[in-house]
């Protein structure tokens, strides 16, 4: 089974419980990673809390510090609604559906793969 907040990432859910901006407390700090002078001298990596729950993210996904913002909100909202929800959550269900449709892919192609040996071998045996 999939962590309940790992399962929080970009997904287009309308059902997500709503966040106000009293129950937030936002930071900006530096970022860290790959990036040199860009990235270690500007103050553009958000940190976000939802001070109900304790839920943190911290979001350096671009160089804009309104864009970072701007997810930073996006995937707090997601991990807030895990939290309340739980399994019932969109995010969770669209998580699980993803996992499920990756782990069938998997399988076929699994079969497949055991299908060309299986005819490999068969060749193998005619030419002999």
């Amino acid at each position: 089974s999939v962590p309940l907040l790992q399962a929080a990432g970009k997904k287009n859910s309308l059902n997500l419980l709503g966040l106000t901006e009293a129950e937030l407390e936002e930071q900006f700090v530096r970022g860290d990673g790959p990036g040199g002078q860009a990235t270690n001298k500007t103050n553009n990596c958000v940190v976000l809390k939802h001070i109900p729950s304790g839920i943190v993210v911290k979001c350096h996904q671009t160089r804009s510090l309104e864009q970072n913002r701007k997810i930073a909100r996006e995937i707090l909202q997601e991990k807030v609604d895990l939290f309340y929800k739980g399994e019932d959550s969109d995010v969770f269900k669209e998580k699980k559906a993803s996992e499920k449709k990756k782990q069938e892919k998997k399988r076929r192609a699994k079969e497949n793969l055991e299908r060309k040996r299986q005819f490999k071998e068969m060749q193998q045996l005619e030419k002999k």
